[in-house]
């Protein structure tokens, strides 16, 4: 083995030596400062190598994992809005009024999502569902107001807390100007939506209930001034002839005032229509049953006189008491109070209580065997005398006699059948 010559040892350390010399430490590679501090993510996420200013948030930037979704209008606004520096650490708050004036003075809470939203700060149709939960729901016109129309502006803002709800708040100008009723001298409720809507301030509507005088039937359509003259609306009458007395006066079938008529018009009119007028009769003494319902009034009130007409049948009937020959009324003095035999429903087939006071002849063995009083009364001026012998098989005496021989006291006469037969039962 050839060893190298002590020379060429010298050269190849020479060598080593100036290699080693030669490799120079590298300073180290210095990291760009970071604007925003401990915040990490990627940069592409909002910067790009064309520019690297100004920043853009990327779709891909989620800001919903640091707890506060950025949505609609929220997506657009600088970072420096929100965030203090670009430290993203510090940040003005994630409440809403963190970043926006409470220009209601604290009186409607602190949370705007209430009423405003991301995607429209002032959404109609917000505002008014809104409106629901408070003590008045918006409804017709009130919808489409402005704000300002119901709430006082406080410098440049408005006034929400303790706004008043009565209608004459707002409406007072109206109110007070209004002629057609005058409302103000006729002292009108300033409660507006008795008569009026939210929907139309004309064409009201107002509830007569409430005054104690229902309108009903032809009142109904009534010009208010038939009863309110001059628009006069205090001290309105609220009986019938307040407003009827010249109908009253003057009506001659019959004459009102002369008959001394009630002047409550309600007893015999309605408000459906004047006429035909309906009295009701039940409220006197005298009912009107039967046939006497369609009785003209003249018939029994002579000469139009109410007051005082005497309640007795006979009164009316005194020309039929005296006519009526079968039986002969008058001639037997027969009483005079025409409902013991006859009925209102009819004036023909008279029914006397025969059977209990007197003699059974609508019931027992005597039913159906007589057709007139004058089959038993033969003496049309005497009901006390009659004869049992007009129909009976009694009227052949000698049948008669045999079949009560024996009998003590025994006389083919009609009163000795009566003693003995006063049912006229065998």
């Amino acid at each position: 083995m050839n060893r190298p010559s002590p020379r060429g040892h010298r050269l190849a350390i020479t060598v080593l030596g100036w290699l080693l010399a030669s490799v120079v430490p590298l300073p180290a590679q210095e990291t760009p400062d970071n604007p925003h501090g401990s915040f990490r993510a990627d940069c592409r996420n909002c910067h790009d190598a064309k520019s690297w200013s100004p920043a853009t948030i990327g779709p891909d930037f989620d800001h919903s994992q640091f707890g506060f979704p950025l949505e609609h209008a929220h997506e657009n606004v600088p970072c420096l809005l929100c965030h203090l520096t670009l430290e993203f650490e510090t940040v003005t708050g994630t409440t809403c009024a963190a970043c926006h004036e409470d220009v209601h003075f604290g009186e409607l809470g602190s949370d705007c999502d209430r009423c405003h939203t991301t995607r429209n700060f002032v959404d109609r149709g917000d505002e008014v569902r809104s409106h629901r939960a408070t003590r008045f729901p918006l409804t017709g016109v009130h919808r489409t107001l402005e704000c300002g129309a119901c709430h006082e502006t406080r410098g440049a803002s408005l006034q929400f807390a303790n706004t008043p709800t009565e209608c004459v708040v707002c409406h007072r100008p109206a109110y007070e100007s209004t002629t057609n009723p005058a409302h103000v001298p006729a002292a009108f409720p300033t409660d507006c939506a008795q008569c009026h809507s939210t929907y139309s301030w004309a064409g009201t509507t107002f509830n007569h209930a409430l005054t104690g005088f229902p309108l009903t039937g032809a009142h109904v359509g009534a010009d208010c001034r038939g009863c309110h003259p001059g628009f006069e609306f205090t001290g309105a009458p609220n009986q019938c002839v307040g407003c009827h007395r010249n109908e009253y006066d003057s009506t001659v079938r019959p004459a009102h005032l002369a008959a001394g008529l009630s002047t409550d018009c309600v007893s015999c009119h309605s408000t459906q229509a004047w006429v035909p007028a309906t009295f009701d009769h039940s409220l006197t003494a005298f009912p009107l049953t039967g046939a006497h319902r369609t009785v003209e009034c003249q018939a029994c009130h002579v000469d139009d006189v109410f007051a005082g007409t005497d309640p007795a049948c006979v009164s009316c009937h005194l020309a039929d008491y005296q006519a009526t020959t079968n039986p002969d009324h008058l001639g037997s003095g027969f009483g005079t109070d025409c409902a013991s035999c006859h009925g209102t429903s009819q004036w023909e087939g008279a029914t006397f209580d025969h059977d209990g006071p007197f003699f059974p002849i609508y019931s027992g063995r005597h039913r159906n065997e007589w057709t007139s009083c004058s089959d038993c009364h033969v003496n049309p001026t005497d009901p006390s005398v009659f004869s049992c012998f007009g129909c009976h098989p009694h009227s052949d005496r000698q049948k008669t006699d045999e079949d009560h021989s024996g009998e003590n006291g025994y006389v083919y006469e009609s009163e000795a059948c009566l003693a003995c037969h006063p049912r006229g039962s065998s």
